[in-house]
């Protein structure tokens, strides 16, 4: 027997609970589907467990710091890891539990705990029962992509979920991959009081970067203790007692770095592979996200991908936007597109990255000619204030338009003064519109229409 329904949607991540709401409150008979855990990576395993623990982390790095402000009586800072997890799960089950009484008070919508296939490109199977929708809505996520290189399933490795089970603090962690998730893990764990050392296969960090600002990351982890090594091409690991070794180069440096535990830290995959694509005649590029269109609309009609599944943008806030796209374009015509967002992002060190629009190094690919106002946080008052000085800020523009193309801000608050430019952005504002507006001071973002005035061809 198949049960019917006007909308199903599969997995419960960012877009999925707020879609099966909207849905089911214009009427429709919804069903939501999860596999795992509803909230999906975000609540789970990404932004809420994560930033739970940098709180902690910066707590003990603020606590080490305290004679530079003055404070004294403070003796020796251990981290025990056992709180900082217990901690860290008691803010996760809030926010899962809070999703779930949620979409469980909600009419019209039916909770379904199982793994979705389809069988057609209307119908699905979870478990032993069968579900069909003329619309049918993927926001299935990603995990860890776990790579090819020799010895990978000898060590007992760790993903950026597993490493959140630990209840006692590494030795020594190697964290593979120099991109954003594991550069947060390096300076969290730093200053935890483990040893860390991260391989990177690249010539430099974070290469989506400019590389002033990428250099200024570098710096700042290795002025913590974090120990770099680039140009990783021989990576390999091997278990040897109790140690996990992993190979890094067969040409210079030392060969190998000898750690307790390794971090996984390369990409991320989308969940694609095990949903029956195929019955369905849904298309995913070589990658396995599935192909969408400016809409979200998949190559099947009736069939949308959310989310990190389609390959438009792996954060929470591009997929809550991928959820106000389809739901206020099937239920009011609001012809909304992917297109319209600009892009915009955090790195989750201390001091934050902010990161909107397109970087300097983008613009000029482009075929831009720009102009760049650039300024250390050493010359930010806030920044002084605060103690807290490492870092930089960038704002970008058209120097034939005068359009604002992109900022970066890393420095204390830059994942917030950054949504200045982004809003202007948003709205094609010229510079000289940000230059002339009047900010608040002490803050970081005032330096904002400062760095516009300062702006010289690059």
């Amino acid at each position: 027997m198949t049960t019917s329904y006007d909308a199903i949607i599969v997995g419960a991540g960012q877009a999925g609970p707020s879609l099966a709401v909207r849905l089911a409150g214009s009427g429709m008979k919804v069903a939501l589907v999860e596999r795992k855990l509803i909230g999906g990576t975000c609540v789970n395993t990404g932004c809420t467990p994560t930033k739970a623990m940098v709180a902690s982390a910066y707590a003990a790095h603020m606590a080490r710091r305290a004679g530079d402000y003055g404070v004294r009586g403070v003796g020796e800072i251990t981290v025990d890891m056992n709180a900082v997890k217990a901690r860290k799960d008691a803010i996760v089950e809030a926010s899962r539990n809070g999703l779930v009484e949620w979409l469980q008070g909600t009419e019209n919508l039916t909770l379904i705990e199982g793994h979705a296939r389809f069988t057609s490109s209307n119908e699905l199977t979870v478990a032993d029962n069968r579900i069909a929708a003329q619309r049918i809505f993927l926001n299935v996520g990603g995990r860890a992509t776990v790579p090819v290189y020799p010895g990978t399933e000898e060590i007992g490795y760790l993903t950026n979920s597993t490493i959140l089970d630990l209840d006692e603090l590494p030795a020594h962690l190697v964290i593979v991959g120099g991109g954003y998730i594991g550069l947060e893990f390096a300076q969290m764990f730093r200053r935890f009081g483990a040893e860390v050392t991260v391989v990177e296969r690249g010539a430099r960090l974070l290469p989506r970067e400019d590389e002033d600002v990428a250099q200024a990351i570098h710096d700042m982890l290795v002025d913590e203790g974090v120990a770099i090594r680039l140009n990783a091409d021989c990576i390999s690991f091997e278990r040897r007692g109790d140690s996990k070794v992993v190979g890094v180069s067969c040409t210079q440096g030392e060969p190998e770095v000898v750690g307790s535990h390794v971090l996984l830290a390369i990409g991320r995959t989308p969940n694609t592979d095990d949903l029956g694509l195929d019955a369905a005649g849904v298309e995913c590029d070589k990658r396995g996200y599935v192909t969408v269109d400016d809409e979200l609309r998949t190559s099947v009609p009736g069939i949308w991908a959310l989310g990190d599944c389609n390959g438009k943008g792996a954060f929470t806030h591009t997929a809550y936007n991928d959820f106000e796209i389809a739901a206020e374009n099937l239920l009011d015509n609001a012809g909304r597109k992917v297109s319209d967002r600009q892009t915009a992002y955090a790195l989750y060190t201390d001091p934050p990255l902010g990161r909107v629009g397109i970087s300097e190094t983008e613009a000029r690919r482009a075929g831009h000619s720009i102009l760049v106002g650039k300024r250390p946080m050493t010359r930010v008052s806030r920044a002084r204030e605060k103690g807290e000085t490492v870092g930089l800020m960038k704002i970008v523009s058209d120097a034939a338009t005068g359009k604002l193309l992109g900022a970066a801000i890393l420095g204390v608050g830059g994942d917030e003064a950054v949504h200045a430019v982004l809003d202007l952005i948003h709205v094609g504002a010229t510079a000289e519109t940000l230059r002339r507006a009047v900010h608040i001071h002490p803050t970081v973002a005032e330096l904002l229409p400062t760095l516009v005035a300062e702006q010289k061809p690059a």
